[in-house]
């Protein structure tokens, strides 16, 4: 083991001197490495934030949560849209039915949404989507609130024109006030903000809660109107565990409740965060894919580069190859030595690859939830590493098997 320190330490001299004599061949050699790895932590730090973003959007879909809609959500390739057009409205009394009649459901709430303009004085916004939603709305999913409350069941019973806005709703009605307490008009119509929503961040297909506001069911239904529109039936679960038998219970509960024959298809459809997971599997796999592709292919290029070099550099120091021979070094210490070399250099490049790839992560934050981790950054070196032994594998085994007499009279 000591030997082979000394082998490792002195073919690490080596190599330092060899990158520091021709400094500027160095350094052309990192540029394909640097590309390289500014493409693999850039591709990973995207894809991370992808991954990330989707996991954030199906945690607030929940995975203990129902819904009971018209549409499926899995509407891919071949899809017959006209099997579903003709189904009759999902309505909000199936909510009451369900929290009734189920056992295992252990709060429903109906959704019903559409889009509006709101105006406070000066400040107006157009098209924010308005969710007409019940005092249970809590029950179902986590709602985090930075200031205030959720309306409550009395303004639930009475229509009370109140409403809970997204951070982005607040910050724009009401740049220099504080909003709880404060009216706003709400398509023509006079409404008193009651709580606002954490911030929450951009989510799938530029759905977020940060840009909605959410406003009694009644009150929606006074307002807008339920007659012609679809409305949501969202479910929660007893626990996870029990969402296939749920799934079934809810099933036979709105069969009754629209009295549908035995021999009769479904007229509605229960959708739940698996099926839509299912939906965008083969997009995320074609994403990863492609990115995997473009990094794997920019590395090749930068380890041909690295190869290159070291068959020039093995070429230049066939005499010394020689001399080192000839005093009684082994096959396996010049072996050692050319590929400390191309490591050393595939390390550099990785080094510059992730000083650069720290201004791009920070760029791709604001658009999704990324950051460059040290479990990239190791990934990077990691693959440094890698990419010096494989290509430099071939010149430092052409350096370490070249004859001693023949390597002694190359001029």
């Amino acid at each position: 083991m000591r030997k082979f320190l000394l082998e490792l330490w002195e073919g690490l001299l080596i190599a330092l001197r060899a990158i520091r004599v021709n400094k500027m061949r160095a350094i052309l050699t990192t540029l394909g490495i640097v590309i390289g790895i500014t493409s693999v932590t850039a591709m990973a730090t995207v894809i991370s934030g992808i991954e990330e973003q989707f996991e954030q959007d199906m945690a607030s879909l929940g995975a203990d949560v129902l819904y009971v809609e018209k549409w499926p959500w899995a509407t891919g390739p071949g899809f017959q849209w006209w099997n579903y057009v003709n189904r009759p409205r999902v309505t909000a009394d199936l909510a009451d039915d369900i929290q009734q009649r189920a056992r295992l459901v252990r709060a429903t709430v109906p959704v019903v949404d559409t889009r509006t303009s709101v105006r406070s004085g000066q400040e107006s916004i157009s098209g924010v989507r308005v969710n007409g939603v019940t005092a249970a709305y809590p029950r179902v999913h986590s709602v985090d609130l930075q200031a205030g409350a959720f309306f409550s069941e009395i303004d639930d019973q009475r229509a009370g024109r109140v409403a809970v806005l997204g951070a982005d709703i607040a910050d724009n009605l009401f740049p220099v006030r504080n909003p709880i307490g404060a009216n706003f008009r709400l398509g023509g119509e006079r409404f008193r903000v009651v709580g606002v929503f954490e911030p929450q961040g951009g989510g799938f297909e530029g759905a977020s809660r940060d840009t909605e506001l959410m406003i009694p069911f009644d009150t929606f239904r006074g307002q807008f109107g339920t007659r012609f529109r679809d409305v949501s039936v969202q479910v929660r679960v007893a626990s996870p565990q029990v969402i296939t038998e749920a799934r079934e219970e809810i099933t036979g509960v709105v069969r009754t409740a629209r009295q549908i024959d035995a021999l009769e298809e479904n007229n509605f459809e229960i959708n739940e965060q698996e099926s839509l997971r299912e939906q965008l599997a083969p997009v995320r796999l074609a994403i990863y894919s492609i990115g995997i592709f473009l990094t794997a292919l920019a590395l090749l290029v930068g380890g041909i580069g690295v190869m290159n070099i070291m068959f020039v550099s093995v070429k230049e120091r066939t005499r010394e190859i020689g001399i080192r021979k000839a005093v009684g070094a082994r096959r396996s210490t010049i072996l050692l030595q050319f590929l400390i070399e191309a490591v050393i250099v595939c390390l550099i490049g990785g080094l510059l690859g992730v000083l650069l790839s720290l201004p791009i992560a920070w760029a791709i934050s604001f658009v999704l939830p990324a950051s460059l981790g040290l479990g990239v950054i190791l990934l990077a070196f990691g693959i440094c590493v890698m990419v010096g032994v494989a290509f430099g594998l071939a010149p430092a085994w052409q350096a370490a098997k070249a004859h001693p007499i023949e390597a002694l009279r190359y001029e």
